[in-house]
């Protein structure tokens, strides 16, 4: 076989055409012809799908989606699956509301649950004022610790939250003012003590016992967390048997804890950062500290890093 046929049987092969299935771009096509040079010379798009196989549709993430993709996101993702459910459940139940009318009292399921207890502590005005000062003293417990973890220890975050917080709660309050309810229990042990007026919406209570317990669950204080957290159910009891707040007050006061919270430690990250990059050698002189302990319990500031 001399060099010229060689040549001629590889033009020969070459030169055929190869009809194949591409994938180009996520788009398909078929019926491709090839030449020598490996270019496409000729493509026939496929045609559409009944479900819009072609333009911007096709693109979609929706369209990409297999059937496995579906079920494996009931099965790894039951949590937002279940809030789904939720959500079409109670459309359905608030599309089909008798409305509560502005005549009548406000309808609160948390009233309702806590009857018995509402009860009691109307027969019994003594044990109210017993509770009410316990719980006053909660009240306290919260605000010590916080302050303590920033005078103390240096740990502003939670002082940062609560100020947020009840800022927060104090315009509110006073933009939309609830009725008080009609069987409250009052007490002058009650925080705040001497029978003062106070902003029903949120309850302050409860989100400061939230900043409270996050704070020591970042500083790894398990049993005094769950102390707090239990104090805190025992709490919202409480208020809701004696009316000092509606439902929605307490559950607002938990999610206002969470928020504030979070939006403290943003705050300090980021004029960790400010300090940071105005300082020359790298140091803040102290004006922030880390929420983590050295391995023998001190605590690291920002400028031991």
């Amino acid at each position: 076989m001399n060099v010229e046929n060689l040549h001629l049987r590889y033009s020969s092969s070459s030169s055929l055409n190869t009809r194949s299935h591409y994938s180009v771009n996520e788009l398909q096509f078929e019926n491709m012809e090839m030449k020598d040079d490996n270019k496409i010379t000729d493509m026939k798009k496929r045609p559409p799908s009944e479900f819009g196989d072609s333009g911007w549709l096709s693109n979609t993430f929706f369209m990409r989606l297999t059937a496995r993709d579906v079920f494996g996101v009931v099965k790894y993702h039951p949590i937002p699956c279940i809030f789904a459910t939720t959500l079409f459940f109670f459309m359905g139940v608030e599309y089909t509301l008798h409305m509560v009318p502005s005549s009548s009292p406000p309808f609160d399921l948390g009233f309702i649950a806590t009857r018995p207890l509402h009860c009691l502590l109307d027969s019994k005005p003594a044990l109210n004022t017993v509770l009410a000062g316990l719980n006053t003293g909660f009240v306290g417990m919260q605000m010590v610790y916080i302050v303590w973890a920033f005078l103390i220890e240096g740990r502003p975050r939670a002082t940062i939250a609560t100020l947020f917080m009840f800022t927060c709660r104090g315009i509110l309050g006073y933009s939309t003012q609830l009725p008080l309810p009609e069987d409250f229990l009052g007490s002058g042990a009650d925080f705040p003590v001497g029978n003062v007026s106070f902003f029903l919406f949120y309850s302050g209570h409860v989100a400061a016992s939230v900043i409270a317990s996050l704070d020591m669950k970042r500083m790894q204080r398990w049993k005094l967390s769950y102390l707090f957290d239990t104090l805190n159910v025992l709490q919202t009891v409480r208020l809701l048997s004696t009316r000092g707040h509606y439902t929605i007050d307490l559950a607002v006061g938990v999610g206002a804890g969470i928020l504030f919270d979070s939006l403290s430690g943003k705050y300090e990250e980021n004029k960790k950062k400010e300090l940071l990059a105005d300082s020359p050698d790298g140091t803040t002189n102290g004006a922030f500290h880390n929420s983590k302990l050295h391995e023998n319990g001190e605590y690291l500031s920002v400028s031991a890093d």
